[in-house]
């Protein structure tokens, strides 16, 4: 009887579903376009189980080789932050580093703001305090974008060895599904001749 239904509302309404559809992704599309919306729609995804923390990570990662390229380049640090702000890719993280090029306009440390922020991991923020401390933050970013790289590639690789045997489980309960209830109609005919 579902896998009727299913089959009437695919055959039948095909078009409210599209339309269903369409207006979805206009939607996300036209919010996540505002800067509040973007920063709505990051923040969910940071909060995501597993491929949250796999974001956050990736983050650090452009976060971390972008301003040590930068630093090593001899760029300016205020011009650095505004680009890193701008290749962020994720509106939180580039909340995070306005409040870090405030910091740094007015004379105070990098390391403080990232703190404050909850999105860079205490270990981020300890290895870019020892590196502005020491005079080598550009050194001490690549570190943190050498771990992270490694963990970042870790954990995909983990979630690929998951995903793997779930989606065969996936795909075996949907046609197993739909093998019997493609024939439970034909037992039920067979108990009814009797």
């Amino acid at each position: 009887e579902f896998l009727v239904k299913v089959s009437y509302a695919l055959a039948h309404q095909m078009h409210l579903i599209i339309l269903g559809m369409v207006a979805i992704v206009a939607v996300y599309s036209r919010i996540n376009k505002t800067r509040e919306g973007k920063h709505v729609f990051d923040r969910i995804k940071l909060k995501l189980p597993i491929f949250g923390e796999l974001l956050r990570k990736a983050a650090i990662v452009r976060f971390s080789e972008t301003l040590a390229t930068l630093i090593h380049a001899g760029v300016p640090i205020l011009h650095s932050l505004d680009i890193v702000r701008d290749t962020s890719g994720n509106e939180v993280v580039a909340r995070a580093m306005d409040d870090v090029y405030e910091s740094v306009k007015d004379g105070e440390s990098i390391h403080e703001p990232l703190h404050e922020s909850k999105v860079f991991p205490p270990l981020v923020v300890h290895m870019v305090a020892v590196g502005e401390e020491t005079g080598a933050i550009d050194q001490m970013l690549n570190k943190v974008a050498e771990a992270y790289t490694r963990e970042v590639d870790d954990t995909v690789d983990g979630l690929t060895a998951i995903l793997e045997p779930m989606l065969i489980v996936v795909l075996g309960v949907l046609v197993g599904g739909i093998v019997i209830c493609l024939y439970l109609p034909l037992f039920e005919i067979g108990q009814h001749i009797k």
